[in-house]
């Protein structure tokens, strides 16, 4: 089954960035995942399995790096063009 998940991580912290973008960059490491990434969140795509796994080793590298930090996700069991902008007609 492919899902669409998005994701928006808040170091909580006075430089989030570089932790914003360590996370991005650990999603899709050697994973077969599409990946878009704009200025409110991340999506991610592809199987179930893949994108949670995805999900699951970046926030344990997030959270072992250090800080508190909230990840807000969403999944859904739909296999959207996230690379596509939406269809408003």
């Amino acid at each position: 089954m492919r899902i669409t998940a998005e994701l928006s991580l808040y170091p909580l912290s006075d430089d989030p960035i570089p932790k914003i973008v360590t996370f991005i960059e650990s999603l899709v490491a050697g994973r077969d995942v599409e990946l878009v990434v704009n200025q409110m969140s991340t999506q991610l795509r592809g199987e179930l399995d893949v994108v949670v796994a995805c999900v699951n080793d970046a926030l344990h590298q997030s959270f072992a790096a250090g800080g508190s930090q909230v990840l807000v996700a969403k999944f859904l069991n739909a296999d959207l063009p996230i690379a596509d902008p939406p269809d408003l007609g």
